[in-house]
């Protein structure tokens, strides 16, 4: 069986968690404080606060920024669901806005157009779009960020898929993760991603005030005033209502060794994802759409083949599983979820439903082995052939 992602653990991992295990600290030990640092010097930040998860990791950024409600999120159709959760959590309201029908990134003009709808809400508190990164690529986030300053908004990156994707346009070169164009920027560590962690997630800033907000929040909203001197060196208080999001120093000692892999698990990714392209680009792949314009620093956390023709995306799913080869659709579009076509009726956007019934992730990990990446494309191709 061929999966279409798993994590890779390489001996160092392990004995880095092992040499946890036999510590003193299994967890609230050094090993946190020191995968935060790792982060805050590979992705150029002047703050990562390391949580329980991706999904902890939206929710507290969102947070950090004041949401809550009167305040509303903004999400683009295509992203797991968790992208808009995290805004329902914090008692949001949530709007969706539309994607290119060729990439599955933020479409801006939907964005805009959305937020000039948004500008005459009433009792407004605050607006938040969080543009994700998808499937490796880096989001437009300068045209969002410069939207989002137009209208008064605040940016939280999603960047759960693009750690050390990054892309170049005629006025900048765009980066994931660095927080450049926004607020904050989320990670996650879950064991399909860039970086396992088991589960996990991070929130990145170059902004004190949210960093120091996520990082007592991430622990029911207690503080230490964490000073030797202090008359009272055991003294906590709690200020605010938070939650228990904190990571392992098991998790974090795993997360740090596999950030120190990173850049040879995006080499490993970009090869496999060249040996797909030169594969697929000849016939008999003729009921497959022309893949768009691939920037080279894509992170390919997913690989995506689309479908001409509506219905042979799931008969190529059928068909590969018998094959021993598992393939995902990422994603439904949240706004067509039962759960919020209930909580905000039924809406048209075209290009995330043209995307979404096309699409298919083909395996693509870093253990990929070039013999299991030939049968994929020689059963693709058996079925292509097959009509």
């Amino acid at each position: 069986m061929i999966p279409y992602s798993k994590q890779s653990i390489t001996d160092k991992d392990i004995d880095e968690v092992v040499r946890v295990l036999k510590s003193d600290f299994l967890t609230q030990g050094p090993c946190v404080p020191q995968f935060e640092k790792a982060l805050e010097d590979k992705f150029g930040v002047q703050h990562a606060v390391v949580c329980s998860s991706g999904t902890a990791a939206l929710h507290l950024a969102y947070a950090g920024l004041g949401v809550g409600p009167g305040s509303i999120g903004v999400v683009p159709a295509i992203t797991f669901s968790a992208t808009a959760n995290a805004f329902l959590y914090l008692g949001a309201e949530i709007r969706f806005c539309d994607v290119d029908q060729s990439t599955g990134l933020i479409c801006c003009d939907s964005l805009e157009h959305l937020l000039k709808s948004i500008k005459h809400h009433s009792d407004l508190k605050s607006v938040v779009v969080s543009p994700v990164s998808f499937a490796g690529a880096t989001a437009p986030l300068d045209q969002v960020y410069e939207i989002a300053q137009k209208y008064g908004i605040q940016v939280v990156e999603d960047a759960s898929h693009s750690p050390g994707s990054y892309c170049e346009t005629d006025r900048h070169l765009i980066k994931s993760a660095t927080c450049e164009f926004s607020e904050a920027a989320c990670l996650s560590f879950h064991p399909v991603k860039h970086i396992c962690c088991g589960e996990g997630g991070a929130v990145l800033t170059n902004r004190d005030d949210i960093a120091n907000s996520v990082r007592s929040l991430r622990s029911h909203g207690i503080e230490r005033p964490y000073d030797e001197n202090h008359e009272s060196p055991w003294f906590y208080q709690q200020n605010e209502l938070g939650w228990n999001y904190r990571l392992t120093d098991l998790q974090a000692a795993l997360g740090r060794s596999q950030l120190a892999g990173l850049d040879a698990q995006l080499s490993k990714r970009r090869r496999l994802a060249t040996r797909y392209d030169h594969a697929l680009s000849h016939p008999p792949f003729t009921l497959l759409l022309d893949r768009p314009l691939i920037s080279s620093g894509h992170a390919w956390h997913l690989y995506i083949i689309r479908f001409k023709e509506k219905g042979l995306r799931d008969r190529a799913h059928k068909f590969l599983k018998e094959k021993g080869i598992i393939t995902q659709v990422h994603y439904v579009p949240v706004h067509k979820h039962p759960y919020y076509e209930k909580r905000i009726g039924s809406i048209s956007l075209p290009g995330a439903e043209k995307f979404y019934e096309s699409c298919l992730s083909i395996p693509m990990f870093p253990a990929l082995t070039d013999q299991d990446q030939n049968q994929v494309v020689n059963e693709l191709r058996a079925f292509c052939e097959s009509g």
